[in-house]
């Protein structure tokens, strides 16, 4: 029988964390003057309580290493039961919130997708705009944590391919996650305080530079203002798509960085994509803009920059209408939105590292029309990869997109247009945040989503930030066989 007590305890002593981290907006509403603190207060207790009991409660197992069945269950099971209480705040709070919204705003935080159902951020306590950012936050540590530490030994989308790198933690996942803790937290820390530094240099007030720094680094895009990063026109926007692009780099390469070894960042092949293939598609929307309007300004092309950045990385801070782009520039931000950042980031979606996978899978398969004979070896940064990585790779493409359709007709049957639907499928499953269409509020708010739509899209972004693979296995039955 699976023993679930080494999965419940970690689960536990996350969600009393979680609960820690709640007197920090607590702080920050009592030094407001608002009357809003014991919301945080309550919030906290109860969450500490819940989280300690269950974890002592299973504490008697925590020096048994976990197996592949509690690695499944632990990562899918933070991912949901860390959103069910982060929706405290929001239910008892100044939104009143509903289940299904405190849900939805709480699962978007902690995917760091950054779609939202909440209009009137410029009006909501302070202490809710920073429990917004701090969701995103650690939501962003997490995901890192568990593409370095987990999914490799789950052996989920090619990421066995990265086990050779140091990170290899089967049979003794919770010390090596511990390690791995360590390195990704100093790096998270030392991007995220050089973001708010930038942000209040260059302008923005501490509480709002401390917020954007946090959704920043977490490439997750909730944002103090209906207006979004426009409310922060000029140099704040140059600094966000640095930050943005540095949380989308491989945090392996990042933390050797931090040791004087810049070496291996350079040599990344995945790293390089990741430019780019930025650089194509700012090229081609900022040629594109200047062949119909025949004139070219600052505003626009770092607005057209900001954007893609923005998108690519899956962070969703909105900047402008890019519908009003033109046809052509919205199919190229669609189709960005799909790539994602690199393995091993915070960045959202499928991931350059894969595209790299199939792109040369598939241009070695056409080679072999031609030289049927010849035998060639599929390889990745010098190194040979397996057919077992290929297969993964090929198989969390497949599962992506068909989801990605499953959704889009579960959302129309819910009674949306269809460019909502594939829109609002298309944000939800790859974690990017926007969303476009009939229902969508002017300041990019999905409230007017029926509550049906809004369950669909909280299942998509739960399977988008897992890779869908992980969540799809615990619904199969061989997965609960002894």
């Amino acid at each position: 029988m699976l023993d679930l007590r080494p999965v419940g305890y970690v689960v536990g002593l996350l969600v009393a964390t979680l609960g820690l981290t709640m007197f920090f907006p607590m702080l920050v509403d009592i030094a407001e003057g608002r009357e809003h603190w014991p919301v945080f207060a309550e919030s906290a207790i109860l969450t500490i309580l819940v989280g300690a009991l269950v974890s002592v409660a299973c504490h008697n197992r925590v020096a048994d290493a976990l197996n592949i069945q509690q690695a499944f269950l632990l990562t899918v099971g933070v991912w949901v039961i860390l959103p069910a209480f982060g929706t405290l705040p929001f239910m008892l709070g100044e939104t009143q919130a509903s289940f299904t919204d405190a849900m939805f705003e709480a699962m978007s935080g902690l995917t760091t997708t950054g779609s939202t159902v909440f209009v009137g951020l410029d009006e909501l306590p302070k202490g809710l705009l920073l429990w917004r950012g701090i969701l995103q936050w650690l939501g962003g540590l997490g995901i890192v944590i568990v593409a370095l530490a987990f999914l490799p030994v789950m052996r989920v989308g090619g990421m066995q391919f990265f086990r050779s790198e140091g990170f290899d933690t089967f049979g003794k996942v919770l010390p090596r996650t511990i390690d791995i803790s360590k390195g990704v937290l100093n790096v998270y820390l030392a991007l995220t305080l050089m973001c708010a530094v930038s942000y209040i240099l260059l302008g923005l007030d501490p509480f709002e530079a401390t917020v954007h720094a946090l959704t920043t680094v977490s490439t997750g895009g909730f944002s103090t203002r209906d207006d979004s990063f426009a409310a922060f026109p000029g140099l704040p926007q140059y600094a966000g798509i640095v930050f943005m692009v540095l949380a989308s780099m491989p945090f392996v390469r990042l933390m050797q960085g931090m040791r004087g070894d810049l070496k291996p960042f350079f040599a990344d092949s995945q790293a390089r994509a990741y430019f780019r293939w930025i650089f194509y598609a700012c090229g081609a929307i900022v040629f594109y803009e200047f062949l119909v309007s025949k004139t070219l300004s600052e505003a626009a092309v770092r607005e057209r920059l900001f954007n893609v950045v923005s998108i690519f990385s899956g962070t969703g801070y909105g900047d402008g209408d890019v519908t009003a782009w033109g046809g052509m520039p919205f199919v190229v931000l669609i189709i960005v939105g799909a790539i994602g950042g690199c393995t091993g980031s915070t960045g959202c979606s499928i991931k350059v590292f894969r595209y790299q996978l199939l792109f040369r899978a598939v241009g070695m398969q056409a080679a072999r029309i031609f030289s049927p004979h010849k035998v060639t070896i599929l390889r990745h940064d010098g190194r040979a990869v397996g057919d077992d990585v290929l297969q993964s790779v090929i198989l969390l493409f497949t599962t992506y997109i068909l989801f990605f359709g499953l959704f889009s007709v579960a959302l129309a049957l819910t009674g949306l247009t269809m460019s909502d639907a594939l829109t609002g499928a298309w944000t939800a499953i790859f974690n990017i945040g926007p969303a476009f269409g009939e229902l969508v509020g002017p300041t990019g708010a999905l409230n007017a989503y029926p509550s049906e739509s809004k369950w669909i899209m909280i299942m998509a972004m739960l399977m988008g930030r897992l890779e869908v693979v992980a969540v799809v296995v615990l619904f199969m039955p061989v997965f609960w066989r002894d």
